[in-house]
């Protein structure tokens, strides 16, 4: 009988990613507010992230519950927005806690969502995990660190004594899937407008989408690991040594920079916010390269290219 693995919010761009990758092995049960009766990679299970029902018995007896709910942050941070964005983490976190309370065989592990953008904003050295976390006020992140801190502060007072508990600090994630950045930078550089951003100095953290993959799967089986862990690439670049690799891979030889005033009015356009642009996030994951975790995309170009290329998992082809 395969294992079961229930995933909250699995019908986006890094859920369905991770709903192919372990089905291979699994059986796969998808938490989402519109179910389908044909998911090509398990089953899917309505759920509208707040409340209890009967999707919490898909619970009992799982070996793992990933977490992966929350509105997408790319939108203006008007105060709706604001709100549906840090509503939509409290709550399907604080609801899985409850849930899990009252399951009789609860997941033996639960990996919760967190992101990266949760570290101070540097150019200096890269944060690991003891690294620090940035201000509440003041700031031009603010929010999202707000956001952040509050959504692992619900992780972390979830009261689950039998159930191993992982917060999972996320890098930005390369893939070929919606709401993807690849797909989004690779048409800007096709445009010609894959210049610097700013002054290109900001760094930018990031994963593969099958190193993210292959590290969840990695987590799972890890018993002895606990707590907060960084998913990103332990090679983190710069804004213009990303852009300028970018440029090559797709074979564009020139590309217009954006000055930040630009960036500034492009985000209005695009209705987004300059913040996931100009911030430096200067990530590495300490406590997966400490437990002998080997990422197969370690360089921004190896990532690149094989994504340029089809991508192993976009290819079909499952990564070892």
């Amino acid at each position: 009988m395969k294992q079961k693995i229930v995933i909250a919010g699995g019908s986006g761009f890094l859920g369905q990613a991770l709903a192919e990758y372990l089905a291979k092995e699994c059986e796969v049960v998808v938490l989402t507010r519109h179910p389908s009766p044909s998911c090509p990679h398990g089953r899917e299970v309505g759920w509208d992230g707040r409340t209890l029902g009967d999707w919490a018995k898909e619970l009992e007896n799982t070996v793992a519950l990933i977490n992966l709910a929350g509105v997408s942050v790319d939108c203006r941070y008007t105060a709706k927005n604001r709100r549906l964005i840090m509503d939509s983490r409290i709550d399907s976190t604080r609801v899985l806690g409850e849930a899990m309370v009252r399951c009789l065989q609860p997941p033996k592990v639960w990996l919760n969502s967190s992101t990266a953008t949760i570290y101070k904003h540097t150019y200096s050295a890269a944060w690991d995990e003891t690294g620090e976390i940035g201000a509440t006020a003041e700031a031009k992140d603010a929010y999202s660190i707000e956001v952040a801190t509050a959504w692992e502060r619900v992780f972390n007072e979830a009261k689950t004594p039998r159930t191993r508990k992982v917060a999972l600090r996320t890098a930005m994630v390369m893939g070929h899937g919606r709401n993807s950045v690849f797909p989004v930078m690779r048409r800007m550089i096709r445009l010609g407008l894959g210049g610097q951003m700013g002054d290109g100095r900001q760094y930018m953290s990031w994963i593969h989408e099958v190193d993210f993959c292959r590290a969840i799967e990695w987590l799972i089986a890890r018993e002895e690991v606990s707590g907060v862990v960084n998913l990103a690439a332990p090679n983190p670049v710069t804004n213009a040594e990303m852009m300028r690799t970018f440029r090559e891979v797709c074979g564009m030889p020139f590309g217009l920079p954006a000055a930040k005033w630009m960036l500034e009015i492009g985000a209005v356009f695009l209705r987004t916010e300059t913040e996931l642009i100009i911030k430096s996030r200067r990530v590495v994951p300490g406590r997966l390269l400490r437990e002998g975790f080997q990422f197969k995309f370690s360089e921004v170009r190896m990532a690149l290219e094989d994504l340029e290329h089809g991508g192993e998992m976009s290819a079909g082809k499952m990564p070892a």
